[in-house]
């Protein structure tokens, strides 16, 4: 499919479909990271959701039954980190999952004396390389709570790193972005936020982030949109850099929302 008739199809999409008008106010009122977008932003948002729905399969499993609302309310928060961006960049997958809650998958790894352990974690998010986003319904839902997590924009954020190919907290930068300033940037963060978790320190950032550069990555974007003061006062060169890689500047967001 051509890039003009991919645009023309999205064209259509947006003629044809609509999404339910109580579940998108519900979605915009509930979800903190939303409230400071300008009503152009919203509609765009809006306009993003309805192609990211229709171009995804949002599948339930465990047992659960997917609604409007928790469809729109994780398709929304999906779309965030890519309102200036467009949604080419979430393209080579097609599926997200979405349990009732934590899920427990399972995974193999051979350690160095060739021994093959089996794993199982419950967790509430997964992201596989050109294969789906897995999410629990319970905690996409509670997304907003302003304590900085958010595990939708946590596991698109590790779909957006893997565009380079391995996920390592380096997604491709545009045009005009430094890859040396994005490495000393992140790398002086990394280790600054890797050594107050050694300490048990007390930190704004969820503790998750210092597993390795792909993990803080995820969760800095995910401060980003729900916490963007407290990223910004505690690793402003990494706001710096998420602000031009997102092309966005919630802080200054919500800043001016506060002003009118």
């Amino acid at each position: 499919m051509d890039w003009s008739l991919k645009n023309w199809r999205r064209r259509h999409v947006l003629r044809r479909a609509t999404l339910p008008e109580d579940a998108w106010r519900s979605a915009v009122s509930s979800l903190s990271a939303l409230h400071g977008l300008s009503e152009d932003e919203l509609e765009r948002l809006r306009e993003l959701t309805t192609l990211f729905l229709d171009e995804k399969q949002m599948v339930a499993a465990g047992g659960f039954s997917l609604d409007d609302e928790t469809r729109i309310r994780i398709a929304a928060q999906a779309c965030l980190p890519i309102l200036n961006l467009g949604l080419d960049y979430y393209a080579g997958w097609v599926s997200v999952i979405v349990y009732p809650g934590e899920f427990v998958p399972e995974h193999e790894f051979m350690d160095e004396a060739g021994v093959v352990h089996v794993v199982r974690v419950a967790t509430m998010g997964e992201s596989w390389e050109r294969g789906p986003v897995i999410l629990s319904a319970a905690d996409a839902m509670h997304c907003g709570g302003h304590d900085g997590t958010n595990v939708v924009i946590h596991e698109l954020a590790h779909k957006l790193d893997m565009l380079n190919g391995a996920m390592n907290g380096f997604p491709p930068l545009h045009l005009g972005m430094s890859s040396e300033r994005w490495a000393q940037s992140f790398s002086a963060a990394f280790a600054d936020f890797r050594a107050k978790a050694e300490r048990d320190m007390e930190m704004a950032l969820d503790p998750y982030g210092a597993e390795n550069p792909a993990e803080f990555f995820a969760v800095t974007s995910e401060a980003f949109f729900e916490t963007p003061h407290a990223l910004r006062q505690e690793y402003p060169d990494v706001y710096r850099q998420l602000a031009a890689f997102y092309r966005q500047d919630p802080v200054l967001r919500i800043n001016s929302g506060k002003l009118t």
